[in-house]
């Protein structure tokens, strides 16, 4: 079994979002929420610039690489850099809908071929000692029955060994619908999740989508192993300040964020240092003070001078003054 990992609360890989820079960041509220990397595909890691796809800083773990492809061999290659680059987690990216991932046959239309997936699973599971995790939909299309889900998890976990899966409870609309719209449109069934995780207690089954509160997340935790939270967490990062305590249990006070900021800097110059610009690491703030008076300044600042030539790490601290009370963070219930 793949339980090394505390997977009770996790941050969702999204594309242009979950880079390491906003990785280091949500390091600094949280030190024990999983976190994931935006989706890598095969060809990105095989043919491109692993480092630059694959390198993170080690104040990120716990972290998991999520991997898009459908050619088992070309997967357990790429498991194998991974794990060499020290990612705690492969995950398999059965749930994107763009049109893209679609036409490269990989995200979620495979649902619809759970052979092949049990057949990529388990050729990486035989390369590697991490665990391999799949990240999945209840369904696509006009296939969205509890039984057919059910189904596609028998097949991947017993062919293919996998004993982790991160359901997002919206089955996927493969043509009509664009990535936003499926996200939202298609109705959730936490009921199939709760269901799988009651016929199959041996699995580690957590739960994508929709959730966006603390509450939300306790609740669910009293079914499931696990809570993942994407954009919600992305767009409001205050609610990841009060994770260690909350979902964790750790015996301490919410994040103080004024901290994190500061905490934040000598990161950002060493960036800038780099050569980066300061935009490439400070849009990824931009959601901290939801709720929070002067979050509309705070925004503004940061989007308007963020972009200058020459911005340095003081527009943060700059931006910050907007803000009543940079410590405070809106109440997350």
């Amino acid at each position: 079994m793949s339980t090394r990992l505390d997977r009770r609360f996790s941050v969702a890989p999204m594309m242009e979002r979950t880079d390491r820079h906003c990785r280091y960041f949500m390091r600094l509220l949280t030190r024990h929420t999983l976190l994931y990397t935006e989706m890598v595909t095969t060809g990105a890691i095989v043919f491109g610039d692993q480092d630059r796809h694959l390198s993170f800083d080690p104040s990120e773990y716990p972290v998991a690489l999520q991997l898009g492809g459908s050619d088992p061999i070309a997967l357990a290659d790429c498991a194998e850099i991974g794990a060499g680059y020290g990612y705690d987690e492969i995950n398999l990216n059965v749930g994107c809908p763009s049109d893209r991932v679609q036409n490269a046959r990989f995200g979620a239309c495979l649902m619809a071929e759970p052979q092949l997936v049990a057949d990529c699973v388990r050729a990486m599971r035989d390369r590697v000692a991490v665990p391999i995790t799949v990240k999945c939909r209840i369904g696509i299309d006009d296939h969205e029955d509890y039984e057919g889900f059910r189904a596609f998890v028998e097949r991947v976990s017993g062919d293919g060994g996998c004993d982790v899966f991160i359901v997002h409870a919206r089955k996927a609309v493969l043509a009509g619908l664009s990535p936003k719209e499926n996200r939202e449109i298609p109705p959730l069934k936490y009921d199939y999740v709760y269901r799988l995780k009651d016929e199959r207690p041996d699995l580690e089954v957590i739960l994508n989508g929709g959730v966006t509160s603390m509450a939300e997340s306790v609740d669910h935790l009293q079914h499931l192993d696990g809570v993942m939270v994407g954009r919600a967490a992305y767009q409001n990062l205050s609610l990841l300040a009060d994770v260690d305590r909350r979902i964790f249990g750790v015996d301490m006070p919410p994040t103080d964020i004024a901290q994190a900021i500061e905490a934040f800097i000598p990161y950002v110059e060493r960036e800038l240092a780099k050569g980066l610009r300061l935009n490439t690491v400070a849009r990824h703030l931009i959601g901290l003070f939801q709720g929070v008076p002067g979050a509309r300044a705070w925004r503004r600042y940061l989007a308007e001078n963020a972009t200058r030539p020459g911005a340095d790490a003081n527009v943060i601290r700059e931006a910050a003054m907007f803000v009543a009370s940079p410590s405070a963070t809106r109440s997350v219930s």
